[in-house]
């Protein structure tokens, strides 16, 4: 009978080999609670498999939704959000396939958005969206690709946006006619009064009229003054009287970018009133609604003005804030939070819309092509260089490609249980999700991370 000690050296030895054996052999270990591998990564080969998932997208938007707003891929159709085109695809796609090098792609793309865009429409348009998508869109393809063109869009198209301010309060309404002026929708939320100053700022610099830039940052310091005594926003207010309408606090969607702006703006601009802001908001944020538990470190949902949790959830819009975190300097919370992130990702295989964190049960269960999960692990790739954080864009793309695609284009999730699909294309999975994915693999010369700043649709502006 084989001594303890004779057992145990053996067993070292085999243990030892075995490593030597599986790095030799290119195999990898993977992380069982994270699900990332720890091999070596064909960067260059990621980046073309990426490029090429967009090509594929964009030739369905081109077969079957040419001139229109979204593809529908199942049904090999096209929707158009307010029943005319504004050619919002293309729009928000072009500055991914400027990045990519794709220029028989953006070619065409500027061909279709000169010849056939105009703002000249009797419509209502959400003030939010179309910033965000499509001046943002313009304002970023103006400075990588520099036809004049584009500007001229996108003054055009601010100028039709501004009566959206014209409000008691100085804060935006919802809806504002493309043509007419008109507007609607006074209740409504702090992204949507709040996300607007990198666009409308970025216009401001470029044309050297500052309107756009003081009516912008007028609404976002308005929604500031009115947060409550413990320095938290609530999830909606009429821009008419000032007044919230609902008093409950968080990061997610329908305040999310609200926050992200203060930063962004800060570091965009130099403005340190944005930099005033954030540094008072992110107190509150980490003090009543950051939350750790025995499943991970989280961001729930507390009552504005007592501080008090009323709710765990936490979701896809939920998971930007990683990034935040990180360009703040933040690093430790930032790592913690995609942590937890990559945990709700890997679930059912691609992330839900939303999970009960406490219990980790979902909630919402369709996946809606999101980025922000990717967005928070490529920040925290770039600011630190840490490769697991590689490893997690690994894991985000081969589970997009296994789900997602179809066989003209990518749909959503109707399910991430059942990998139900459903029938939209959405353009920030080509503005935002495929653009993310492919700056990870890309050569860092395709965009200097140091000398821009995305908005909330992952359209780069460059610094001032």
């Amino acid at each position: 009978m084989k001594s303890s000690k004779t057992i145990l050296l053996n067993l070292i030895i085999f243990l030892a080999s075995f490593f030597v054996l599986s790095h030799i052999s290119g195999k990898v270990f993977a992380n069982p609670e994270n699900n990332y591998s720890i091999g070596k990564i064909d960067k260059k080969k990621m980046a073309m498999e990426v490029k090429e998932a967009f090509i594929h997208a964009w030739s369905g938007y081109k077969k079957y939704a040419w001139g229109h707003d979204i593809l529908k891929p199942n049904t090999k159709t096209y929707y158009d959000w307010y029943g005319v085109s504004l050619c919002m695809t293309p729009v928000d796609a072009f500055d991914t396939m400027t990045l990519m090098g794709l220029k028989k792609q953006s070619a065409e793309a500027k061909k279709l958005i000169f010849s056939k865009l105009s703002f000249n429409q009797d419509v209502y348009v959400k003030n939010f969206e179309i910033t965000i998508r499509m001046l943002g869109g313009l304002l970023s393809s103006y400075e990588l690709d520099g036809d004049k063109r584009f500007l001229t869009l996108a003054k055009d198209l601010a100028d039709r946006l501004l009566p959206a301010f014209n409000s008691k309060t100085g804060m935006p309404y919802q809806f504002v006619n493309l043509k007419t002026g008109n507007v609607k929708g006074s209740v409504t939320n702090p992204a949507e009064v709040g996300s607007l100053l990198i666009e409308f700022g970025t216009l401001s610099k470029l044309t050297g009229n500052p309107v756009y830039y003081n009516k912008a940052k007028n609404a976002l310091v308005q929604l500031y003054n009115r947060r409550s005594k413990i320095g938290l926003v609530g999830a909606e207010i009429n821009v008419e009287t000032g007044n919230w309408v609902s008093d409950e606090s968080y990061i997610g969607g329908g305040i999310d970018s609200y926050y992200e702006y203060l930063l962004k703006s800060w570091k965009l601009f130099g403005d340190l009133d944005c930099k005033r802001m954030w540094d008072s908001s992110i107190v509150a944020i980490n003090k009543y609604l950051a939350d750790s538990t025995s499943t991970g470190f989280w961001y729930g949902q507390a009552d504005m003005n007592s501080g008090k949790r009323v709710s765990t959830y936490f979701g896809s819009l939920d998971a930007f804030f990683g990034a935040e975190l990180a360009l703040s300097g933040d690093i430790h919370r930032a790592e913690m939070l995609q942590k937890s992130c990559f945990k709700m990702w890997n679930l059912y295989g691609i992330e839900p819309e939303e999970i009960n964190y406490d219990s980790m049960i979902v909630i919402s269960p369709e996946y809606v092509q999101r980025p922000e999960n990717i967005e928070s692990a490529y920040y925290l790739y770039r600011l630190t260089n840490n490769p697991k954080y590689l490893q997690m864009a690994v894991t985000y793309f081969k589970s997009i490609m296994k789900y997602c695609k179809t066989d003209d284009g990518f749909t959503g999730l109707k399910s991430v249980i059942t990998k139900e699909k459903d029938d939209e294309m959405q353009s920030f999975f080509l503005a935002e999700t495929l653009k993310y994915l492919y700056l990870f693999f890309a050569p860092p010369k395709v965009l200097d991370f140091n000398r821009i700043i995305f908005n909330t649709e992952a359209h780069p502006m460059k610094r001032f």
